[in-house]
């Protein structure tokens, strides 16, 4: 597959061939993870994280290349060190850690069930005996699996992005779509054939992953405290998703680096 590279410099953004260009960062992204990340009809990248490692790399004068990576695929490039720095709103988990490092948290959410507006689905129990939908390797998957018995699924269909699994959704061809919650919510906002029908309680928080090798982890994790305490997490919050952040959340509080349990 062919994929797109953005070149960034303090902040400014031009097309370039990565073979001709060595940036200091090369960041693996899920591009289609709308708000997080995803490409403009000029091609370029955009979202929530996109701004945020642009500021970044604007802050402690790193160039980096943002390269378009499936979600399953973003893991084995980090331990491969094709990339340093993996953005596609990845949840924080023992699991990862264990090969893996994390920033501290910059956002907390959620696990939903999303139906046709016309589904007789009205909760999450609702959906036992179901076809579902679920992002490849992400953590709908992860929890939709772990509890297929209980919910006696009739299948779990997985995809690469949601864009996808939504047309499967329109078409009839899975009931219902467990999703990332914020992510969902923006993705059908001005959808009016969808429905968030509940949320799945999971505790979930995003942050940036790297390979444990990369020397820029504890600067990168310091300037994103300094992104707390200015606002700027704050104004990313209040532009992709219309509100400010809670003032408790991980988002405005300035956070430990996670280490495993």
């Amino acid at each position: 597959m062919c994929r797109g590279v953005i070149v960034l410099a303090l902040g400014i953004t031009t097309w370039a061939n990565s073979q001709a260009f060595a940036a200091d960062w090369t960041i693996g992204a899920n591009i289609g993870n709308v708000p997080w990340e995803f490409a403009e009809r000029d091609g370029s990248y955009a979202g929530f994280e996109v701004e945020l490692v642009q500021e970044l790399g604007k802050r402690l004068n790193r160039t980096i290349d943002i390269q378009n990576l499936p979600f399953e695929g973003l893991i084995p490039a980090l331990l491969s060190d094709r990339i340093q720095i993996g953005i596609a709103s990845m949840t924080i988990t023992d699991e990862r850690l264990k090969s893996l490092a994390f920033a501290q948290p910059y956002f907390d959410a959620d696990q939903s069930v999303t139906t046709l507006a016309s589904s007789s689905v009205t909760n999450l129990d609702g959906i036992k005996g179901a076809r579902v939908a679920v992002e490849s390797a992400a953590t709908s998957d992860i929890w939709a699996t772990k509890n297929e018995e209980k919910y006696a699924f009739e299948s779990i269909s997985r995809y690469d992005s949601m864009g996808p699994a939504i047309l499967d959704l329109q078409a009839g061809r899975v009931d219902a779509f467990i999703a990332d919650m914020p992510a969902i919510a923006f993705y059908i906002k001005d959808k009016p054939q969808f429905h968030i029908v509940d949320r799945v309680p999971t505790g979930e928080q995003y942050s940036l992953i790297f390979n444990k090798s990369f020397a820029d982890i504890a600067s990168i994790n310091d300037v994103i405290s300094q992104m707390k305490q200015d606002g700027f997490l704050a104004g990313l919050h209040k532009k992709w998703f219309g509100t400010d952040p809670a003032k408790d959340s991980s988002t405005v509080v300035v956070k430990p680096l996670p280490v495993a349990k």
